[in-house]
């Protein structure tokens, strides 16, 4: 059985998510911890858990999504997977944190690159990356669907980590370096909002959501913003 722990870090209040199974496999994506009191707090919960990570993903490369990216990367020896069109994304990520007064230690190791329609094999489970650009160039989704569970096939357990693409009743912000609002509403309508409505959605900040909920009361992207299906 796949599980989902969540914290919420640094003063950008980003969530971090930690993927694991009843075997100790797991996975950290977007790990964003930005003190060594949140790097502790990671590190306390994969000890506490007896887990061993085995994955490092990022959704997107903004400077609060990898705040934690280079202790992560060195503490459990793993190379991070992200899109290649975020490699730039990474490189000015520093500099984007000595712009907001919060400087912190960015990754410059080995990379691995994600692609449209990976399936990612996790324990028993598959994650599939979603390439859904529009609040960075290179934004990816994982989403987690009812058939990759092959041992309970229960619909409930679909769900998707979204990163700042979809937030409940609310999206992601455009006007950064590489955001385009128009692209972001094509990806959320076209690869998200196809997904099934029962999907749970993680998102980069904030509570979770479901593509149900978010089809019907989204006012960027839903029903009320104009979308019908």
């Amino acid at each position: 059985m796949l599980k989902i722990k969540s914290f919420t870090f640094s003063p950008v209040q980003e969530n971090t998510y930690v993927l694991y199974n009843d075997a100790g496999d797991a996975c950290i994506i977007d790990p964003g911890c930005y003190d060594t009191y949140e790097q502790q707090q990671l590190a306390d919960f994969i000890k506490q858990q007896k887990l061993v990570p085995g994955l490092l993903l990022n959704t997107h490369c903004h400077l609060d999504h990898v705040f934690g990216l280079n202790w992560v990367a060195e503490k459990y020896q793993l190379t991070p997977h992200i899109h290649p069109s975020e490699k730039f994304m990474l490189e000015m990520a520093p500099v984007s944190g000595e712009r907001w007064n919060l400087p912190f230690k960015g990754y410059e190791g080995p990379l691995n690159w994600l692609a449209e329609g990976q399936r990612i094999t996790f324990g028993g489970d598959e994650l599939l990356v979603i390439f859904a650009p529009g609040h960075s160039p290179g934004h990816v989704c994982f989403y987690r669907g009812p058939a990759a569970n092959s041992v309970t096939h229960d619909k409930a357990a679909s769900f998707l980590i979204g990163g700042d693409v979809l937030f409940r009743l609310s999206i992601g912000r455009t006007d950064l370096p590489g955001g385009d609002h128009k692209t972001l509403i094509n990806s959320i309508r076209q690869e998200l909002f196809t997904l099934p409505d029962e999907t749970i959605v993680y998102p980069g900040h904030g509570d979770p959501t479901t593509i149900g909920y978010e089809k019907k009361h989204n006012p960027y992207a839903g029903k009320e913003a104009g979308y019908l299906q």
